[in-house]
């Protein structure tokens, strides 16, 4: 036996997973959970790092104290942020946070200089403020000389991973959210790089799914109680493609299957072998992201979960009643409710989500929900009805039309937006696995070592 740890990162909270292939099956095991927060500081939004290396530590400490016999990490977190790192290896400052608003107006100040429909035949990225592209592009004009001082740019798995080894690199799944490779060739897209005046030193050798980064510091593993000779594995580093790689996907060539990854985020997609850089696709608003095992994430971003979770927050701080298990019962009870367009600007940070759900109704002169159970199934059958637009934009693009949906992470949990989609859509919705990215970050992991052999075992084991 060997146990291979998952190291989770999502916006909201992470975890350390330990998983353990025996008989054809993968067992998980739950060793810490803890919180994500957004710092806001001197006009930025920053992630805490070090506080967030610190929790890893302790899920390390603790799976050293409960298994002998810990061979590798994978870590995987959300897109787009990254750290600067010095010559020294000193961390030159928290990561920002993609939610920061400086680079609200960035896209029209990069797109004045370059085209932006041969942009996307060459990166095959949605555009969105949030990108690192437009990340450094505004850091750039804030501190050009301190841009170039940085060493190396690490994404944010790329970052834990190196202060655990001590080795730079840039998995390129995650490195793919960046904006900045090309999708076709599937490396840095250097005359962009070069265009924009970004430092070329500062993008890395791209390291596949399944390399191994290299082993843990003695002084890490000495800290944590792990073995040095613990390998750290690049799995699927963005969160969603570890996801995409767990999903159950019918198996035949013919076969067409989708798969929404249910969260704060809502990544409603395809895996194909081959980007989609039309002019159609760009309109549409997918873009293309590197998957696990040479496969391209044909995807749409949209605005998922994070709105109940803010009435959920919101609701909380009153002191009211919001359990998901009562709001979806309310919700269920709820008849006649307007829509919203979940990826309007109105929802992207509001002070106060209700009094923006009930702003955007007024103002379009439709019903404006009362109760919580009305504000719920307000968000979840407007989501419900942007899957199935979704769905017939990535039709009108594929060969053949989408034949079922996956809905994977923890959103599948939520049986009555599952039913929507499924009434919306007019296909099967089929629910799960919940633990959709630590499955596929171990499984990477596991067939890196030799534990799994071929593809078919992977499967199976989904």
């Amino acid at each position: 036996m060997s146990t291979f740890l998952a190291v989770d990162f999502g916006a909201g909270s992470g975890r350390v997973i330990a998983g353990r292939v025996s008989g054809g099956q993968l067992g998980l095991d739950e060793l810490h959970r803890f919180p994500n927060r957004q710092v806001r500081l001197g006009g930025h939004v920053y992630w805490d790092f070090p506080a967030l290396f610190e929790e890893m530590k302790e899920g390390l400490r603790r799976a050293a104290a409960k298994y002998a016999d810990v061979e590798s990490i994978g870590i995987d977190t959300w897109g787009v942020d990254y750290g600067l790192v010095d010559r020294a290896g000193n961390l030159m400052g928290n990561p920002l946070c993609y939610r920061d608003a400086s680079t609200a107006d960035t896209p029209e100040e990069v797109f004045a200089r370059i085209d932006e429909a041969a942009h996307y035949a060459e990166t095959g990225i949605q555009v969105m403020p949030i990108n690192t592209m437009f990340q450094l592009y505004a850091r750039k004009k804030e501190n050009e000389a301190w841009l170039r001082e940085a060493r190396h740019l690490l994404f944010m798995p790329d970052l834990f991973a190196y202060y655990l080894t001590g080795v730079p690199g840039n998995e390129y799944c995650i490195a793919s959210t960046s904006e900045l490779l090309d999708a076709r060739r599937r490396t840095w897209n250097m005359s962009l790089i070069r265009e924009l005046g970004l430092p070329e030193h500062l993008f890395g050798e791209l390291l596949e799914p399944g390399t191994v980064r290299g082993t843990l510091c003695p002084e890490v593993a000495a800290e944590v109680g792990l073995s040095p000779g613990v390998k750290v594995v690049a799995v699927g580093s963005h969160d969603t493609a570890s996801a995409v790689h767990a999903v159950p996907f019918r198996k035949g060539k013919e076969a067409v299957s989708a798969f929404l990854s249910s969260g704060t985020w809502s990544l409603l997609g395809v895996a194909l072998d081959e980007p989609v850089l039309t002019e159609e696709a760009r309109r549409a608003g997918f873009t293309n992201e590197g998957g696990v095992g040479g496969h391209i994430r044909f995807l749409q971003n949209i605005t998922g979960l994070w709105i109940l979770q803010c009435l959920v927050r919101q609701w909380e701080t009153r002191g009211w009643r919001a359990g998901y298990d009562f709001l979806i019962a309310e919700a269920e009870q709820a008849e006649d409710v307007s829509s919203i367009d979940v990826d309007a600007p109105d929802f992207k940070h509001p002070a106060d989500m209700e009094k923006a759900i009930a702003d955007y109704c007024r103002v379009r002169g439709t019903k404006v929900p009362v109760t919580q159970g009305e504000y719920v199934r307000c968000v979840l059958q407007s989501l419900a009805e942007r899957y199935r637009m979704g769905i017939q934009q990535m039709n009108a693009l594929l060969p053949r039309p989408v034949e079922c949906l996956h809905v994977i992470g923890g959103g599948c949990r939520n049986r009555l937006l599952n039913r929507l989609t499924e009434e919306a859509t007019g296909i099967p919705v089929l629910a799960g696995p919940v633990e959709a990215t630590a499955i596929g970050n171990l499984l990477v992991q596991a067939e890196a070592c030799g534990k799994i052999k071929n593809k078919n075992e992977i499967q199976i084991i989904i």
